[in-house]
């Protein structure tokens, strides 16, 4: 743990940690937009960070949540909007006035240096003395689990050392608020999981604000405590990972978080008796016998299996609908084999699910409440 003899001021040392339904918001973006010429990277995003959480800024490349992130560090200048952090509007504040720290993607570490010397450099340009300069140094190393690597050249470490040196870097500061711009994303597919586990693990230790930028929706959901999609610029929906899993607001964010389905309205009225564009996941979704009938609580829909995608864990099916558009639906495989799956294609079917998990959501053409649909 870093330790906190030479802060005893700081939010950060309290000793139990504000749960962010209770917190004050840390970072505060009002109606911010940036524009390069004619393009609009922000279109004008209101957003709101607490203090303590871990915040993710999620979307496509090109969506503008890098933009975002530059902005509040300082790297860039807001056309219009504010930024507040802390209570404090930093219109014109240089970013090394700013309460914040930045991890790169790309590491941006000294190779010339040692994991020590750049952990420590920051201190040294802040003028820290010593004796407090050298203990934050070691709790950080100790805390990323690197004090055996103290002596080593960036280019003696593997990647997922090299990220940790990054954040040892960037925590010894001791910001308020911890920005990160897809810092996991030259690590391979193992290695990513497990830091992500362990970048959550570091967050909630330290009780600080994180503001995570990622094109992944699995990072997203699997360490955020509440998320932003983004898209064009703009924020589509702001919510808990499971909230903006299970109850999308959007086709954009049904598509775009996880796997889903959507419907068009002319089908869902086919189906559902309600002319509401509608999104599923597919895991929610059983296939059954053309004959089986529904049960009270379920939708029902004819169709033909199109394909089958044997993944050994589970078998994704494609069906073509009887009243038009497609579902993918997603089987455990508990006790068929890939011989058996296989043999689904062209098949008829019925598909069924429960229809609390039909939401009704906002297209590009119109306007629909997000609520329960049958």
């Amino acid at each position: 743990m870093l330790s906190t003899a030479y802060r005893p001021t700081n939010p950060l040392t309290a000793v139990s940690q504000v749960q962010p339904a209770q917190a004050a918001d840390e970072v505060r973006l009002e109606g911010l937009r940036k524009t390069f010429g004619e393009v609009v990277a922000v279109a004008g995003v209101d957003l709101e960070v607490r203090e303590g959480e871990f915040f993710s800024l999620l979307g496509p490349s090109g969506c503008g949540k890098t933009t975002c992130l530059r902005m509040i560090a300082g790297f860039e200048e807001p056309t219009a909007g504010r930024i507040v952090l802390h209570g404090r509007d930093v219109a014109g504040l240089p970013a090394y006035e700013r309460d914040v720290n930045t991890v790169f993607q790309d590491y941006a570490l000294f190779p010339h240096m040692s994991v020590r010397a750049n952990v420590e450099y920051g201190l040294l340009v802040k003028g820290i003395g010593r004796g407090e300069r050298q203990q934050r140094v070691t709790d950080a190393l100790r805390m990323m689990r690197l004090e055996r690597f103290d002596r080593r050249k960036p280019g003696e470490l593997s990647g997922g050392q090299r990220q940790r040196v990054a954040l040892a870097r960037a925590i010894v500061n001791q910001p308020r608020v911890l920005l990160l711009d897809e810092p996991l994303g030259a690590l391979d597919l193992k290695l990513r999981q497990a830091m992500q586990i362990e970048l959550k693990s570091i967050q909630e230790r330290l009780s600080m604000t994180f503001i995570y930028v990622t094109h992944d929706q699995e990072e997203a959901l699997t360490m955020s405590d509440r998320l932003a999609v983004m898209d064009r610029g703009r924020v589509e929906q702001v919510g808990s990972p499971a909230e903006v899993y299970e109850r999308p607001a959007t086709s954009f964010v049904a598509g775009f978080v996880g796997a889903s389905n959507v419907l068009s309205a002319e089908t869902a009225l086919a189906i559902t008796g309600q002319p509401q564009a509608i999104t599923v996941r597919p895991e929610k979704i059983r296939l059954g016998a053309p004959d089986e009938r529904p049960q009270p609580d379920e939708v029902a829909a004819q169709g033909v299996v199109q394909e089958v995608v044997y993944v050994g864990a589970f078998t994704r099916y494609i069906v073509q609908l009887d009243a038009g558009g497609e579902l993918v639906v997603l089987e455990q495989n508990l006790t068929m084999s890939s011989m058996d799956v296989l043999q689904a294609r062209g098949r008829r079917v019925r598909l069924f699910w429960n229809r609390q998990h039909s939401r009704a959501i906002t297209t590009a053409g119109g306007d629909q409440s997000k609520e329960e649909i049958g």
